[in-house]
């Protein structure tokens, strides 16, 4: 049986299978992607050619130590695929995502890609999301009621993160409060009612984007689920 690290390690490199050369690609952010990363890495120094958008600093960061150049969206205009991970992913392939507080440019560079590829362990799939706490990204001010818009209309647990015992900024200079709903039974309609509340910026929800979800079990075997999206 494979370790959780090894299980990732396999999906990385499967995964890079997706990036052909001359392609426009989104690369996402967290410990599985880690490993696309340094695939793509190996597979640039032996002469594959790929344009890079980023979703985060910390992937940044690591396309930086593997030598692999990257712009920014703007710099580009459609993305032929992005690859990502999940917190969570259901059945329909809704997802919750940004445990990793990248979920803002994650989502603007997933929803301009053509298709969409979900790496994830199989520990991920879920029949409901929602035991994972849903990251929720605001702004500073007034950081606080939206707090309470969300424990007084969900009855909802919702803490600001922090990391060192400060608080947490995403790249973008917010906050992110994660919201414990338990099970979430209708994540379409629970996205737009969160997006109501002034000083939201963006919700961990992501609903109708998932084109393909390549899982890693830990026998070793890899499995394909595809998702019929449109968005």
């Amino acid at each position: 049986m494979l370790t959780q690290d090894q299980i990732k390690e396999k999906i990385g490199k499967y995964a890079a299978d997706y990036v052909k050369p001359g392609m426009k690609v989104g690369l996402g952010t967290g410990s599985t992607v880690f490993y696309l990363l340094k695939e793509l890495g190996r597979r640039k120094a032996q002469g594959l050619s790929f344009t890079a958008v980023c979703t985060s600093v910390q992937t940044q960061r690591i396309l930086s130590e593997e030598g692999i150049e990257f712009r920014t969206l703007d710099e580009v205009d459609r993305l032929q695929v992005a690859i990502d991970g999940a917190d969570e992913i259901d059945p329909a392939g809704n997802m919750i995502k940004g445990g990793g507080g990248a979920l803002l440019r994650e989502k603007i560079v997933e929803y301009n890609a053509d298709e969409l590829i979900i790496i994830v362990d199989e520990k991920k799939l879920v029949d409901h999301l929602g035991a994972f706490p849903l990251p929720v990204e605001v702004v500073t001010f007034g950081w606080k009621q939206v707090r309470q818009q969300l424990v007084d209309n969900y009855r909802i647990d919702a803490s600001r993160r922090e990391k060192n015992g400060t608080p947490f900024i995403t790249d973008q200079g917010n906050y992110i409060l994660d919201c414990h709903f338990g099970v979430i039974t209708d994540p379409v309609q629970l996205n737009t009612d969160i997006h109501l509340i002034p000083g939201v910026v963006e919700t961990g929800l992501f609903t109708g984007m998932a084109d393909k979800a390549i899982t890693g079990y830990a026998d070793g075997t890899i499995k394909l689920i595809e998702y019929n999206q449109s968005y």
